[in-house]
């Protein structure tokens, strides 16, 4: 009796530590998948908090977090200018490098960074003159567009505008070459001129819509301006902001007789134009005859690519804003006269691209 009393008790035993076993197996299997090791979360943890910062730097521009001994700030406040030269018969002059150029801003000289003589894509606007005045050219002046616009490369982009009284625009940015030409006939003679009211709108609208970073308008009208309501200074003025090299075709009629007090029309409006290209880092082209467009087309076209982009770093603080003077220079050599044309300066911009220290400028 009791001999069987004590195997009751080593089997019950038994069974007890058998239970234990299988459940401590259970419970083992179970817990990796329901909860990783606390090592493993906060290791997790800490990656995802050392690599948003790294993150967040590579968009501002960058700091490396190798070391803080060797943490390298890149700059952002790079200057580039598109810079034209010739020699003195107006033909390009290639080849240069950044030892063949000199750079002041506001009359202090500049380290260059760089000097690259690529031709950059262009954002170009064709505006045209529509007033009646021009009824005589226009044909002309419709072939020398439609030249232009054939020169266009697959990355180039351009808009067409007219403008009478009013600027209008007959078509947006695109490079599709065929709506541009269809859209060259839509336009149509009436009216008087707005030159420089047309100036400003279809600058805004390049520096506004267009892609590359190179901006440019090409204007041909007869620059007999006698309806806008901006004057002159404020044309310059918002070519300085919206950085937009500006060239100029003027069919001007030199026959036209001067007042007795000052010169022609004709003379005035070839001055101005003249003016208006030089201030912007354009140029003005005054064709004789119709025939001549062809080959100002051409130039043109040729001008807008075959440029030098000088880029530098300002070593004087312009962070306060306001406009910067700029002048470029060539250092000469073999007796040869070499002329570079680029825009007078740039206004400072901030940290979002908006300008600095500039007031309300559009005509009320």
């Amino acid at each position: 009796m009791r001999r069987r009393e004590q195997v009751r008790v080593i089997v019950f035993i038994s069974l007890v530590f058998a239970c234990l076993e299988l459940t401590s197996g259970l419970t083992t299997a179970q817990d990796p998948a329901r909860r990783p090791p606390p090592s493993t979360t906060n290791r997790q943890k800490g990656d995802q908090k050392k690599g948003a910062p790294q993150r967040q730097e590579a968009r501002e521009g960058g700091k490396s977090q190798d070391s803080e001994d060797e943490s390298i700030k890149i700059p952002t406040e790079m200057v580039q200018l598109d810079v034209k030269v010739t020699d003195q018969n107006g033909r390009p002059v290639p080849g240069l490098t950044k030892d063949d150029f000199v750079v002041y801003e506001d009359k202090v000289s500049q380290s260059i960074e760089s000097v690259s003589g690529e031709e950059a894509p262009v954002s170009f606007g064709l505006v045209i003159d529509t007033s009646s005045s021009m009824r005589p050219k226009f044909l002309t002046v419709s072939d020398a567009a439609i030249r232009l616009i054939k020169q266009m490369r697959p990355d180039d982009e351009a808009f067409l505008a007219q403008f009478k009284t009013d600027a209008e625009l007959v078509h947006g940015f695109t490079s599709n070459q065929r709506e541009l030409e269809d859209a060259l006939k839509s336009l149509y003679i009436s009216g008087g001129t707005s030159l420089l009211d047309a100036i400003i709108a279809t600058a805004d609208h390049a520096q506004e819509k267009g892609k590359r970073r190179r901006k440019a308008l090409v204007v041909i009208t007869d620059g007999l301006d006698k309806n806008s309501s901006t004057k002159e200074k404020k044309v310059v003025q918002v070519m300085k902001e919206d950085e937009v090299q500006v060239y100029l075709v003027g069919f001007v009629d030199e026959d036209e007789p001067g007042g007795f007090f000052g010169g022609s029309p004709a003379k005035k409006a070839k001055e101005l134009l003249i003016r208006l290209a030089e201030d912007s880092g354009g140029r003005a082209f005054f064709p004789t005859e119709l025939s001549e467009m062809p080959a100002i087309a051409a130039q043109i076209a040729k001008d807008l690519r075959a440029q030098y982009v000088i880029s530098y770093y300002p070593n004087n603080d312009r962070r306060h804003g306001g406009f910067h003077t700029v002048r470029v220079m060539i250092n000469q050599r073999d007796n040869r006269r070499l002329i570079a044309r680029t825009r007078q300066g740039y206004y400072a911009r901030d940290e979002k691209g908006a300008l600095q220290g500039v007031g309300e400028r559009r005509p009320q």
